[in-house]
């Protein structure tokens, strides 16, 4: 049998570790390809870990909560080679006696009703090892797992389908499928995915989700910052330290985009299937400023600068819990309207979900964020290294205006709205990233009313 080394994937190009939250596979336990061995999380995205073969567990070098560098081997998995036949034994065994009571085979077929969904391995329907342990926590018999809809790839039954079946069964008890004659178990309370995995050796509690908040004597509240927090906390700091962040700032007139997307929208979402947000738009003209001005799409390397061949937008995502991630739109100057707002909505809707790909958040070369979403006018967002570059998108709001024309200058009600872009003073100097701008403010205020979608 030959032995495969399960090592750290590359999650994105400024991570170097990630922290490793979750086993899912113990030693000893089969894996298949592509199923999730374990789980790591860092500052942008939590993630599984698939096997790039099948085999058996054999080794692990890791414990839960521990930081493991890009590239290393975590875990060894043991290739059964082709050739090898499985041994047959003839095990004799004793007749079974006939003396065995009817009491004894309605506890037989009792115990197969209770026997939890995860410790079932003759089922038809496959289950991941994540969803096994979540139904064998909350105590979920196999008839109850079987009846859950999956929305996963051919119908099978996803941690959140799971989890929303648990919130379910618990707000509606008596919907729940009641096929036990004595007391079934009660469920305990929900568990968060890092917390499905049974607990069998004396790891400390993850840091985001069993932290307790406490008072401290003079009546304050104290609250331990989350394992995200932290590291996303270090990942600013390092990035002040790293560059020297300076800001412009341009207000653009964005009128006619407005009345364009209002005109058009509905139109859209019902020739598409998409909805039509301002996103898009944005993305399309950061796109066009960066393929005329490629000195903005690079990044530093120590004394070198290197310039990016593909223009891969990063747009910064609002987590439910308050963090931010940033999905990244690859080759984003060669997408139509269409094309980036599939892409803006897909990404966007996923990061809400938690389904991001470790792939799906690499590689960006510029990072766009709107802090309008939040009513801010405008902001000075902090780089997303090792870019040079990051513009941030104000509140877009009716406001009085000077009109110029040829008739005269009068006051109207004009949409404006402010865009700050930081940029990074050691290779970009004020010219370019004022001119950068200001290209991105020009595209947007000569939007063609009249455009076709």
């Amino acid at each position: 049998m030959s032995k495969f080394e399960l090592k750290l994937p590359q999650m994105g190009e400024s991570v170097a570790e990630a922290t490793l939250t979750t086993w899912l596979k113990e030693v000893g336990d089969t894996v298949e390809m592509d199923e999730p061995v374990f789980e790591i999380a860092t500052d942008k995205v939590d993630s599984e870990v698939p096997s790039e073969v099948e085999g058996i567990l054999v080794e692990k070098f890791f414990k839960v909560d521990d930081v493991i560098a890009v590239g290393q081997t975590v875990a060894i998995i043991e290739i059964k080679g082709k050739e090898e036949k499985p041994i047959e034994i003839t095990i004799a065994t004793e007749a079974v006696p006939q003396a065995q009571t009817i009491e004894d085979e309605i506890k037989v077929a009792e115990d197969a009703t209770h026997t939890p969904a995860a410790q079932q391995t003759d089922a038809d329907r496959f289950y991941s090892p994540l969803v096994k342990n979540i139904a064998k926590e909350e105590g979920i018999s196999i008839q109850e797992l079987d009846a859950v809809a999956g929305s996963g790839k051919d119908g099978r039954v996803t941690k959140d389908d799971i989890l929303s079946f648990i919130d379910e069964r618990k707000s509606n008890p008596q919907t729940a499928t009641n096929t036990v004659v004595k007391e079934a178990p009660q469920p305990e309370p929900q568990k968060t995915l890092a917390q499905a995995q049974p607990n069998t050796s004396a790891e400390k509690p993850k840091e985001n989700i069993s932290s307790v908040a406490s008072v401290s004597a003079n009546g304050n509240e104290v609250i331990p910052m989350s394992r995200m927090g932290k590291l996303i906390a270090q990942y600013m700091i390092d990035s002040i330290s790293t560059s020297a962040h300076v800001q412009s700032f341009v207000e653009v007139d964005v009128t006619n985009m407005v009345n364009w997307r209002n005109k058009v929208k509905d139109i859209f979402e019902k020739r598409e299937g998409e909805k039509l947000t301002f996103t898009p738009i944005f993305m399309e003209a950061v796109a066009v400023a960066l393929k005329k001005y490629p000195m903005m799409n690079v990044s530093v390397d120590g004394d070198n600068v290197i310039k990016k061949k593909n223009i891969n937008i990063g747009m910064a995502a609002a987590l439910p819990d308050g963090n931010l991630i940033v999905p990244v739109i690859k080759n984003a100057d060669q997408l139509n309207l269409v094309g980036m707002a599939r892409a803006v909505n897909d990404l966007a809707a996923r990061s809400r979900d938690n389904r991001l790909k470790p792939d799906e958040i690499k590689e960006g070369t510029y990072t766009v964020t709107n802090v309008g979403t939040f009513g801010s006018v405008f902001g000075t967002p902090i780089i997303n290294q090792p870019q040079v570059g990051i513009l941030a998108l104000g509140a877009i709001r009716k406001v009085p205006s000077v009109i110029e024309t040829n008739e005269g200058d009068f006051i109207g009600i004009r949409s404006k709205m402010f865009l700050s872009h930081s940029y990074d003073h050691r290779v970009i100097n004020g010219a370019l990233g004022g001119m950068f701008v200001k290209t991105v403010a020009d595209y947007l205020e000569a939007w063609d009313i009249n455009r076709e979608v």
